[in-house]
């Protein structure tokens, strides 16, 4: 059976989609992660350089999505601030022809210029170089000049109108929809989009609400602004200026024509009317003494119908939003989000939970990373993406690969992932010599009962450092003169990730070459998602 899926309901589900983030009963967050891409773990590749040149595709399966939550290191929540909707950008240049605005373009009626056979592949919108974006009423175009002209005048006007840029002549006619504000060119700039104003429907942004107003036919009537000519026709009786009516399932619609040589030469709409799904000009007037029956030529005028009520009023449907762009700004004012560590994957994850929780986690970033604080006496500094070990009490072994290590605080933060369980050969559950133990996760110790002195916290580079079981808090000041946020409460030396461990879905994973930070760096991430 023959189906299709509409560009309605992909406009749809991206509005659904930004409903859901905007709504505060959800949390949704850009995160970033997998500090060692380039070691012979789970989930990665062998070097740093085959990672690199050759990044994988991530994998859409539940075991590796679950493995994606173990080695996640910081989010970022997504708020209907960072949240967009995007438009293909198309920016006007002198001397180039663009589509104009039709209702009608598909495989039997291309469009004329780009040959685009839907609506949204058509080039019928541009952005000037003021981040102002209009739609193109007219191109100067008609069934003996399908491709229109070169458009030679930029528009720049704000008015609520229809209406030429300037006197070149060129047969544009364009319509003024919205501005890009000046934040969100610094958020959502994009060299291939354009991002769309939020809540156009319910917006009380005064240049917003006035074009929304203006193009709701159902209020001032003034919903077609165009009639093409696709078909001169010929027999008709001459005259300028004639009106007639515009029939269909709409009301109040008028256009004056012009018909030179029993042909008509121009149409100029004087009234849009409201209501119209389809439309056909009543050329009953004109065919008094001269007949175009008596010619075989009958002309074919075509209302152009906007989406919604008029041009303006949806600008969703009307410039085919079916794309999302999130953003997200990364930097380590909240000392959550290490300066030295490093980040091989972006992705989004929707609802994951508090520690030891079922709540849902609402904080504006998290943490993922356990963390370890030690005493001055620390000797070297551990490796970013290297493997840290701790002696138990019962003769088992912690482990955790390093995602960060700040010399003045003496904090280092730690994931632990199933590369570290897994079988350390084939990482996968071929039986092995110390399954008993080996394949089971141990939380680092800082238990002293009876005096005991946990174990130092080791790594194979030498790092060697004592856990500072004395220390309990969010705050350090090392030098006696700046106090310092860790970031994370610590008990007792030791530090809990802010959300559980493989809590939340997953929605959106991306694999990127390695990413080191250092301490004057900040990272814009931006996700676009096609619906």
């Amino acid at each position: 059976m023959a189906a299709i899926v509409t560009d309605q309901f992909r406009i749809l589900n991206a509005n659904n989609f930004i409903e859901t983030v905007e709504n505060s009963a959800n949390s949704y967050y850009i995160f970033l992660g997998l500090t060692d891409p380039g070691s012979n773990k789970y989930g990665r590749k062998a070097d740093n350089n085959t990672w690199n040149s050759d990044t994988p595709v991530p994998e859409d399966s539940i075991n590796d999505l679950n493995h994606v939550s173990d080695t996640m290191i910081f989010g970022k929540r997504v708020t209907s601030d960072n949240i967009r909707r995007l438009v293909k950008r198309v920016d006007w240049a002198a001397g180039t022809r663009y589509n104009m605005y039709r209702h009608d373009y598909n495989s039997d009626n291309p469009a004329p210029v780009s040959d685009a056979q839907r609506l949204y592949d058509a080039r019928y919108f541009v952005m000037n170089k003021d981040f102002n974006v209009y739609i193109c009423i007219d191109n100067g175009s008609s069934g003996i000049n399908t491709t229109g002209n070169a458009s030679q005048d930029e528009p720049t006007f704000t008015g609520l109108e229809p209406s030429r840029a300037g006197e070149s002549g060129d047969g544009y006619i364009w319509k003024y929809l919205f501005s890009v504000s000046p934040s969100d060119i610094i958020k959502f700039d994009s060299t291939d989009f354009i991002s769309v104003p939020s809540n156009w429907s319910t917006s009380d942004n005064a240049q917003i609400k006035a074009v929304r107003e203006n193009g709701d036919s159902t209020v001032n009537g003034n919903q077609i602004k165009k009639v093409y000519i696709d078909n001169q026709g010929n027999g008709y009786k001459d005259g300028l200026g004639q009106e007639v009516s515009i029939l269909g399932d709409g009301t109040g619609g008028r256009v004056v024509l012009d018909v030179v040589g029993s042909k008509i030469t121009d149409a100029i709409v004087s009234s849009g009317g409201k209501g119209y799904t389809y439309g056909i000009v009543d050329l009953g007037t004109l065919n008094g003494s001269v007949n175009p029956a008596a010619t075989g030529v009958f002309s074919k005028l075509i209302p152009i119908i906007p989406p919604g009520k008029g041009h303006g009023s949806d600008i969703y449907k009307e410039l085919g939003t079916d794309k999302v762009l999130l953003y997200a700004r990364f930097d380590d004012k909240d000392k959550d989000f290490p300066i030295d560590t490093k980040f091989a994957q972006v992705g989004i994850v929707k609802n994951p939970t508090s520690i030891g929780s079922t709540n849902v986690y609402t904080g504006s970033s998290f943490s993922s990373l356990g963390a370890i604080k030690f005493v001055d006496s620390t000797t070297l500094a551990p490796t970013i993406g290297e493997v840290i070990n701790q002696e138990l009490p019962n003769g088992n072994k912690a482990y955790g690969i390093v995602a960060s290590y700040d010399d003045d605080t003496k904090v280092l933060k730690y994931y632990q992932d199933r590369s570290l369980y897994f079988n350390q050969t084939s990482n996968d559950q071929t039986d092995r010599v110390g399954v008993s133990t080996a394949a089971i996760v141990y939380s680092f110790d800082n238990d002293t009962t009876g005096g005991a002195v946990p174990a130092n916290v080791e790594s194979v580079s030498g790092f060697t450092g004592q856990i500072q079981t004395t220390y309990s808090g969010i705050t350090t000041n090392p030098t006696g003169t700046k106090l310092i946020s860790l970031g994370t409460e610590f008990t007792d030396g030791l530090s809990e990730p802010e959300i559980n461990k493989g809590s939340g879905e997953i929605i959106y994973l991306d694999n990127r070459s390695l990413i080191t930070r250092n301490a004057r760096q900040k990272e814009d991430v931006k996700i676009i998602l096609e619906f």
